[in-house]
């Protein structure tokens, strides 16, 4: 991970003494991470996002990571239909608090290199070093046709993304002017001021799935988001996922910190959990949205069988859009989170089908109880 001074390690709470991190995921969209009709659904109004994070960041949550959506997936709540855009976001939230960093995910194709290293600085200034970068590549046509941009084809998006990132980090740290030639960028007199705030840069993450997109993350990134595998229980099982990342990235000689996500629903009785767990995701689920972003990945009752198409709903409406769910008391929780960073997980990005409901909760019953599993510091 980046070398940090004693004052901003201080500052960040990426670079805090907490051996597990705690993010908070997806609170820049309408209904975060459930495509749910539920009426509590998440807004993602700025208030309610400026009031959730100011509540993270007094309870000691680590960071928030933002979904990069300009084009929501219809249904009948419209889900993600309503979203802030990330990189003036964090600028906001990272105003407005102390220690929590803020992520902005950005779609480097969408992006201008030169304008995108100049809002990075200044918001990286905003929340004194407080930032961080979530890169993705895109892969959702009908946004790239919003803004008149052709989509790469696969690999070509990682070798764009490359130069891209490449003018970035040079803007960041040349002190004079430079030109850049590469295979798709051809920019001469490059000049950026000011620097990056402190001394050092935004911490840069990303999720690849492809083998090309992993091995631009180990390259380029400081923190990798991958799923965790089907039996999260095990910690064998994921600490082996987890040791074959960073033993790619140590093969390039890099480190890398390996994150996950997940949705939580935490109650004080494992029935009360599971319970509403069923009733937001399944029994209130937002099946029309649900089909359409399955239709975005060619799956349709077309192109696969009835029963595949019928698995395929179900995982999406339980694991697909939030990731791998932590349902139970704060005592199960606890524990699953627990083996999770046991398998040798940096940290976790978590969603709620109601931040502002369900977060207090959650901080006052399960962060406790990580830090006497070990794995967080008191609060």
């Amino acid at each position: 991970m980046l070398a940090q001074t004693a004052s901003l390690q201080q500052r960040a709470a990426m670079y805090n003494a907490n051996a597990f991190k705690i993010g908070l995921f997806g609170a820049n969209c309408s209904s975060g991470r459930s495509a749910t009709k539920v009426p509590e659904r998440w807004s993602a109004s700025w208030p309610d996002c400026l009031k959730l994070a100011r509540m993270a960041d007094d309870a000691g949550i680590d960071f928030m990571l933002p979904i990069g959506r300009w084009k929501g997936y219809g249904g009948d709540t419209n889900f993600h239909g309503s979203t802030l855009e990330t990189v003036t976001w964090a600028a906001g939230l990272l105003a407005a608090t102390k220690h929590i960093t803020v992520f902005g995910t950005v779609h480097a194709p969408l992006f201008n290199p030169n304008i995108a290293a100049k809002e990075f600085v200044t918001v990286d200034h905003i929340g004194e070093g407080r930032f961080g970068i979530n890169l993705v590549v895109g892969w959702n046509e009908g946004e790239f046709d919003m803004f008149g941009v052709s989509q790469r084809e696969h690999d070509a998006r990682y070798d764009y993304a490359q130069e891209w990132l490449d003018v970035i980090k040079r803007a960041w740290t040349d002190q004079g002017d430079f030109d850049f030639a590469g295979q798709y960028l051809n920019l001469k007199g490059v000049r950026a001021f000011p620097k990056p705030f402190g001394d050092t840069r935004p911490i840069i993450m990303n999720a690849g799935r492809s083998g090309i997109g992993q091995s631009f993350a180990l390259k380029n990134c400081d923190a990798f988001f991958t799923a965790t595998v089907d039996s999260r229980h095990s910690v064998e099982a994921n600490a082996k996922k987890v040791d074959e990342i960073k033993g790619a990235a140590a093969a390039i000689g890099r480190e890398i910190d390996v994150y996950t996500v997940g949705q939580v629903v935490c109650r004080p009785t494992q029935k009360e959990a599971d319970d509403y767990y069923r009733y937001a995701q399944v029994d209130n689920a937002d099946w029309g949205a649900i089909e359409q972003m399955m239709a975005l990945k060619n799956v349709t009752r077309q192109t696969v069988t009835a029963e595949v198409y019928a698995q395929q709903q179900q995982y999406y409406a339980t694991k697909a859009i939030g990731g791998f769910p932590f349902v139970g008391t704060p005592d199960s929780v606890a524990e699953e989170l627990s083996n999770i960073s046991r398998a040798g997980m940096r940290g976790i990005a978590v969603s709620f089908v109601n931040y502002l409901n369900e977060v207090p909760y959650f901080c006052d019953e399960v962060l406790p109880r990580l830090a006497r599993l070990g794995i967080r510091q008191p609060h």
